[in-house]
């Protein structure tokens, strides 16, 4: 099975039958859609996340396009490409701010979201009549879908579900010099602290500490992360390349995965899992911890940690050069280009020095 987002494609190949359901599973996350044929060209059943402890199961229904009479898309409205500054659950303290970039292809919509904590990857949709539109997108471990209606240089009655379990409203405007706070400036380390430091096991039950005789003299990137976060498996996808090409020159990556289980078992299989999707040959840290706070428990040299990825780069002598909190994917575009160049003019510089 392939699952598309836009111009993502998600491969689904871990399929296998129960009794009269078929269960496919999906790549990386811990998630599974277990389903049963409804006469010759329907398919119903559930979306089963067990990364979630509650909400987890959600019923679906499938056609093939061949059974489906398509309604042709209503023309898109063209004040809708560009940037957005968007403001979740507006008026309120709960109130974020995000950046929405959206485009228009034969009426076809697509485009994200770039927020403080990482962005919402591939979403696409089309408008529903002359004004209102949504976009949408699943990949496993979100099921994301947006509404909103254009108001003249405004998006207003802003809807946003994230599977079962969250819905909030949200409007924008149009604002091309809207930016979001610096991702280097987020995270920092506390007075008093010069470096970092922790203790964890790998994947082979063995602790490993930045004390260890391969980290020495080397440059060292440690990426929080967690097998349930569409953003950080971005970032392994990145990081895995980047990985084999520098290694040699003196880089090391170590990934501290913050698993959705306590489970030492179950989280090193996620984590295997991960490694073996996306050939990351760096070493995988299993934390015991799970969340943004127990994160910052675990390294409480860090003033906070606010979103998952988190990415770490110290210098040969052991130095906190950059903290990044989140990660813009390649559903961001330009977003995404300009963090790969100065991330690999950065490292490159570390390793000369």
């Amino acid at each position: 099975m392939v699952i598309f987002n836009d111009t993502e494609k998600i491969s689904v190949d871990e399929v296998y039958m129960l009794g009269d359901s078929i269960i496919f599973r999906m790549p990386v996350f811990d998630s599974e859609l277990h389903c049963r044929a409804n006469g010759s060209t329907f398919l119903e059943g559930f979306w089963l996340n067990f990364s979630r402890k509650d909400h987890n199961r959600i019923h679906f229904d499938a056609a093939s396009l061949s059974n489906v009479k398509l309604r042709a898309p209503f023309p898109a409205d063209p004040k809708l490409k560009g940037k957005w500054e968007a403001s979740f659950s507006p008026q309120t303290q709960d109130s974020t701010k995000a950046i929405g970039v959206f485009h228009i292809d034969h009426d076809v919509l697509s485009g994200t979201f770039l927020t403080e904590t990482g962005d919402y990857r591939f979403l696409s949709g089309q408008f529903i009549d002359s004004s209102s539109f949504y976009l949408s997108c699943f990949d496993g471990s979100h099921a994301f879908l947006f509404k909103g209606e254009i108001k003249g240089d405004s998006i207003v009655d802003g809807h946003f579900y994230s599977g079962s379990h969250h819905h909030e409203p949200w409007l924008a405007i149009r604002n091309d010099k809207f930016e979001l706070r610096n991702p280097d400036s987020l995270t920092y380390l506390k007075s008093g602290y010069s470096g970092i430091d922790f203790n964890f096991k790998n994947t082979e039950g063995k602790n490993v500490s930045l004390k260890d005789e391969k980290f020495k003299n080397k440059v060292v990137i440690i990426q929080l992360t967690g097998t349930w976060c569409p953003n950080c498996m971005d970032e392994t996808k990145f990081l895995a390349p980047f990985y084999e090409k520098y290694k040699s020159k003196g880089l090391e990556i170590v990934a501290l995965a913050f698993e959705r289980t306590e489970d030492f078992a179950k989280a090193v299989s996620n984590v295997e899992r991960t490694k073996k999707r996306f050939n990351a040959s760096y070493e995988f840290l299993i934390t015991g911890k799970t969340g943004a706070a127990q994160a910052s428990q675990a390294l409480p040299m860090l003033n906070k940690v606010m979103a998952f990825p988190t990415t770490i780069y110290i210098d040969k002598k052991g130095r906190v050069r950059k903290i990044y909190t989140g990660f813009y994917g390649p559903a961001t575009g330009d977003a995404h280009l300009k963090f790969v160049d100065e991330t690999t003019r950065f490292v490159e510089k570390l390793l000369a020095e």
